[in-house]
């Protein structure tokens, strides 16, 4: 496979692989950060303690955690603003990217995030906190419809549905490390510490890009497809408006869990957990998510069906954390909402392509903001609905409510079947087939890429 292709194919690859790494870093990294830096910064700017006096059996790291459910609606918000941000800029910058081509947006998205990490990292009022992360929102959006697009755009056909679940492991590498990197660094080093060592590789990442974007642009230049589908078309498309719904529902859950769990675990276990183990209660989730975006693909049965085991296993997963009494019995369902949307991405995504492959389009911008609005959507209604449901309802019920949802879903994706009775089963292309690109991962393929290429 990697025969087949140019060096500046595999420069771009690489480009996109580091941006959704530091992207998924940066998103990560302030979950186990920000609750317990927000909790402290109220101690600390309390004038007197005169609330608490009447309670004199409190210490003082009780009188922290004292109603810290009530920081739930703060804390989403504050998450949810990311979110809210990347909904609003990605038609945007889909349009941009039509324009301009996808270089200068993934530059201009890079930029933005070291303006972000820093903000997070010098940044004390929750004023400023806001103000990076939903900055933060506006690069995700530009980085993530870029990063796509310049991938089909620029691999050659038959290796693009090969590469772009590679590229996933940039996105599950960051989450992967993100929340262990956030907890370890605030505890031992402080809270700009990590936000600074970001900060260094994403001027790594901007010099790279800016060093080889004159060799890059060259192929930006290349004919437009006058009669690819908007995505005020694609709205109307049935297929595709129930994968990016299951990409939604499916990334919904993971969504809910990074504000409410830190608030959850410090306010009912006692003691209260170090810092650390905010972060690494969300390890198993992301071990799930690297081995279901990379493997997802391998699995021997249809999309649809592989979509519906994938959410019946998160929505599952879901409804069993409020029933763990130790911290260690998170790691199975923390583990198997990771597996479930990781195999929800790495399954449904490619399988977008293949619904523009069936139109008769070459153009793949649309339908990949399209995901991007979904997940987008996600991570918006997610921290600011659930802060808000686990202060009326409980982080019991809420978790449940948002498992029972993801199961119920699964009848939505028989209709991929049913809408392809018609024309037999699912077809998937040789160059867009998740699975049968997987497999073809032999000499023979290899050699077939190459004669393409020379051709």
């Amino acid at each position: 496979m990697y025969t087949a292709l140019e060096d500046s194919n595999v420069t771009i690859f690489l480009i996109v692989y580091l941006s959704f790494f530091l992207d998924n870093v940066l998103l990560t990294v302030v979950v186990p950060i920000i609750p317990d830096f927000l909790l402290t910064q109220e101690l600390e700017n309390k004038e007197n303690y005169s609330v608490y006096n009447a309670v004199g059996s409190l210490s003082p790291l009780q009188r922290k955690y004292e109603g810290v459910e009530d920081e739930n609606g703060l804390l989403g918000a504050l998450l949810a603003s990311k979110a809210f941000v990347q909904l609003l800029f990605t038609p945007i910058v889909g349009y941009f990217i039509t324009e301009i081509g996808c270089l200068l947006p993934m530059l201009l998205g890079s930029c933005n995030i070291l303006l972000a990490t820093l903000l997070f990292a010098y940044g004390k009022s929750y004023g400023f906190l806001v103000l990076a992360r939903a900055l933060h929102g506006s690069s995700s959006a530009a980085i993530s419809v870029s990063g796509m697009s310049l991938l089909a755009r620029h691999m050659p056909p038959n290796l693009r549905a090969k590469l772009m679940p590679i590229s996933f492991g940039g996105i599950a590498l960051g989450v992967l490390i993100g929340y262990p990197f956030g907890g370890i660094a605030y505890q031992n080093l402080g809270k700009q510490a990590p936000f600074i060592i970001i900060a260094l590789f994403v001027c790594l990442n901007i010099g790279l890009q800016m060093r080889l974007m004159s060799k890059l642009d060259l192929e930006e230049t290349e004919v437009t497809d006058n009669d690819s589908p908007s995505i005020m078309n694609l709205l109307k498309d049935k297929k595709t408006m129930i994968v990016a719904s299951a990409i939604c529902v499916s990334t919904t859950t993971m969504a809910v869990l990074e504000p409410c769990v830190p608030i959850w675990l410090l306010g009912h276990f006692q003691p209260p957990p170090s810092k650390w183990v905010l972060g690494a209660v969300f390890i198993p989730d992301s071990i799930g998510y690297f081995l279901g975006s990379h493997f997802g693909g391998l699995l021997p049965i249809d999309t649809w069906r592989a979509a519906l085991i994938a959410m019946v296993i998160g929505g599952l997963s879901a409804c069993a954390i409020p029933m763990v009494t130790q911290i260690s019995e998170l790691f199975l369902p923390h583990f198997g909402i990771g597996v479930s949307v990781g195999v929800v991405d790495a399954i449904l995504v490619p399988y977008m392509a293949t619904i523009i492959d069936e139109k008769g389009c070459t153009k793949y911008g649309p339908v990949y903001a399209l995901q991007q609005v979904a997940v987008s959507l996600a991570y918006f209604v997610g921290p600011l609905i659930g802060g808000e449901l686990v202060y009326l309802i409980g982080f019991a019920w809420l978790m449940r409510i948002v498992g029972l949802v993801n199961i119920g879903f699964c009848p939505l994706l028989v209709e991929l079947e049913e809408e392809n009775d018609e024309k037999g089963k699912i077809s998937h292309p040789p160059g867009y087939s998740t699975c049968s690109s997987y497999s073809s991962l032999d000499d023979d393929s290899r050699a077939e890429d190459y004669e393409v290429l020379k051709e």
